[in-house]
């Protein structure tokens, strides 16, 4: 499955969220280190949801660029 994660500057870094699982963050000080984290995030909270035998959330966010 691919899921779209949104990463956004903060005022001290970076964090990342992914709107198809409510609860699944992630900060960090770099852009890379928040897409690294986020990833990480993203396994674990699969797993959780598999154990606990939750239903995984079929991926539905899409994103596009626009430019001005």
């Amino acid at each position: 499955m691919t899921y779209t994660v949104v990463i956004e500057k903060t005022g001290n870094g970076y964090s990342a969220y992914v709107p198809d699982l409510p609860g699944c963050v992630a900060a960090g000080d770099t852009h890379e280190e928040t897409e690294a984290l986020i990833q990480e995030a993203v396994t674990y909270h699969l797993e959780m949801l598999r154990e606990s035998g939750d239903p995984i959330p079929e991926p539905h966010t899409t994103s596009s660029l626009v430019t001005v």
